[in-house]
């Protein structure tokens, strides 16, 4: 099982560095819960994941492949973010949906973004984010023969027989999900070294809140080596 070997190999790398490792499989918690009430189950599995993570403290909590919806008491409590594939004002929804409806709207550009977790799901302020280009370069060939498509065929047509093959789309989610671990890392080297931090719930830069999100795209363009 590939994803069972990744995880182990992530396993391993934690212990080695001599971080305190907990687990707690959401498949093998309560499954009856699961199928009778969504919710309480929710509820009662953010109550163990704080009751297991509390003796260490958090700081800041980083939602990675987390495909669950988070308790609104564990949103409460620890400052967390969460990864998501557009741009702080960009499309809602998943990486497809957002890919989509960049391209029906004929746009720009295009980034990834941590907001922060909060009850009110997808509502979380921006907190960083890093954004590119989808035009020029390696982009307008692109365009121009999605325009000579939609002579004759919808774009939802196209969608539906091409799929996330379709060159553009492919482009575009190719350049934004190689950003998505830089953007995270870099994220996370921000707090470390106090250049932001969270504070009831809103973002500190310089001992001042900024009311919009920290851009990092200048971070992680050079990580990426571009």
């Amino acid at each position: 099982n590939p994803r069972r070997e990744q995880r182990q190999m992530f396993f391993d790398m934690v212990e080695g560095y001599g971080i305190p490792l907990i687990t707690k499989s959401w498949k093998t918690f309560r499954p009856d819960l699961w199928e009778s009430d969504e919710k309480e189950w929710r509820d009662e599995y953010g109550k163990e994941i704080r009751r297991l993570t509390k003796p260490y403290g958090i700081d800041l909590g980083i939602l990675a492949g987390y495909m669950l919806w988070m308790d609104d008491e564990t949103c409460r409590e620890y400052d967390m973010l969460n990864l998501h594939p557009a741009l702080p004002n960009g499309p809602k929804g998943t990486w497809q949906e957002v890919i989509w409806q960049l391209i029906r709207e004929g746009a720009d550009r295009q980034g990834a973004m941590l907001h922060l977790c909060t009850p009110e799901w997808d509502r979380g302020a921006p907190l960083t984010y890093c954004g590119f280009s989808i035009r020029g370069e390696g982009y307008d060939g692109l365009w121009e023969d999605l325009e000579a498509k939609l002579e004759d065929r919808t774009l939802e047509d196209i969608a539906r027989t091409e799929g996330v093959d379709e060159p553009l789309f492919k482009k575009i989610r190719e350049d934004g999900a190689k950003r998505e671990l830089p953007l995270i890392v870099e994220t996370i080297r921000s707090f470390a070294d106090g250049r932001v931090r969270i504070q009831d719930k809103q973002l500190i830069v310089g001992g001042k809140r900024l009311d919009t999100a920290f851009d990092l795209s200048e971070e992680v363009d050079r990580s990426l080596g571009e």
